[in-house]
């Protein structure tokens, strides 16, 4: 037994009620304790608000839990060292029995085994700086391009090269929406320089463009791009400097790989003093939102 569901979780979604999956990267690496078993519990009760069940995703002795309780979360969130697993970990954590944070490519994966359309996140990896020569993209790309899971988020993290990621999603077919926006969002801040494919204006309207793609059999992720809320984006040339001088000191120190988007966030909290934080943390509220609306939308236009 690979995944467990949890026991609301497989009601809700054998009665065609709406569940929206989180990711548990956010918990293990993406802030400390307790905050960030605090955030998440926060993120879970926005989405019940909303009519909708959470279902946090995240691997405990080595399987894949599809809604941890709350106990599972304060355990995952105070316990240190948890992996963090992308596609290609997913097969050794589970045969090492370990426990193991989701990314958004491992929580697309989980999510769409156990039959959860709608995936809540804060931003998506992407193409990073200088991958011409690096080679470093993420593998949330290519979970995209490949597995049927509608990603909500706040855009591509604004470490990564967007324009790059938009052309790597654009080969691989994968639709880019902005949500009553026509620039993509910059996780940060609410626009970039970039266009998405399309400007969407409704949850009814995102539902039904899932819908069309899943009866055409057109295998792989629509991505859905909601603006940072107006009252906590950043101002974009602080939010670029710390950017800029994080990429720098994590060059000098040798980060790569993996490690590479844990260390660029925290370094640009650091530098910030802790606004970026709470602009991260105000953008999952607000994608948790979005998320519940499209997939309320989504169960009706479904039957």
């Amino acid at each position: 037994m690979y995944i467990r569901v949890n026991e609301e979780v497989k009601k809700a979604l054998e009665n065609n009620e709406p569940v929206v999956a989180l990711e548990s990267t956010i918990i293990s690496h993406g802030m400390p304790y307790p905050q960030n078993v605090k955030t998440a519990l926060e993120v879970e009760q926005i989405i019940r608000n909303a009519g909708c069940v959470p279902a946090t995703i995240g691997i405990i002795d080595g399987v894949g839990i599809i809604g941890m309780s709350a106990d599972e979360i304060e355990s995952f969130g105070s316990r240190g060292n948890i992996e963090k697993v992308s596609r290609r970990d997913l097969p050794m954590i589970m045969a090492r029995k370990m426990w193991g944070a989701t990314t958004v490519a491992t929580t697309m994966i989980l999510a769409n085994m156990a039959g959860i359309e709608v995936f809540v996140t804060g931003g998506i990896g992407g193409v990073h700086r200088n991958a011409q020569m690096t080679f470093d993209i993420s593998a949330d790309l290519q979970e995209l391009a490949n597995t049927n899971v509608t990603v909500v988020c706040a855009g591509a993290k604004a470490i990564l090269d967007l324009g790059l990621t938009l052309e790597y999603l654009e080969t691989f077919g994968v639709p880019v929406l902005g949500y009553k926006t026509k620039k993509l969002p910059a996780f940060y801040t609410r626009s970039s320089n970039f266009n998405v494919d399309y400007e969407v204006d409704t949850p009814l309207e995102i539902a039904r463009v899932i819908k069309v793609k899943r009866e055409l059999g057109l295998n792989g992720g629509v991505l859905v791009t909601n603006p940072i809320p107006e009252e906590y984006s950043m101002d974009s040339n602080v939010i670029n400097e710390a950017i800029e001088e994080s990429l720098k000191l994590m060059n000098e120190e040798g980060v790569h790989g993996k490690e590479s988007t844990p260390y660029l966030l925290a370094k640009v909290k650091e530098i910030t003093k802790g606004d970026s934080l709470d602009s991260n943390i105000q953008l999952v509220f607000n994608n948790a939102k979005l998320g519940s609306e499209i997939a309320k939308e989504y169960c009706k236009v479904k039957k």
